[in-house]
């Protein structure tokens, strides 16, 4: 595979990448997790069909353990 040529967008894309990759580190992660693609395919269309981010599935599941660990059921 041959590498591309550098033209003035693509070295400008990647000065300020290089300029900013800490900074983004800094506001924002990723769990970087596997599961199974049967799984993932599962949740995906369960999300596409309600309309719901990843972010929120997450933002919420996260929320309603939080709930059971205060109230005690978490590890039931």
């Amino acid at each position: 595979m041959e590498k591309r040529e550098d033209t003035p967008v693509r070295k400008t894309r990647r000065k300020y990448e290089e300029k900013n990759k800490e900074k983004r580190k800094q506001a924002s992660g990723n769990f970087g997790t596997m599961i199974p693609r049967a799984f993932f395919d599962e949740i995906n269309t369960f999300l596409n069909e309600n309309r719901i981010t990843k972010v929120r599935l997450i933002r919420e599941g996260y929320e309603a353990l939080k709930t059971k660990k205060e109230n005690g059921t978490l590890n039931q």
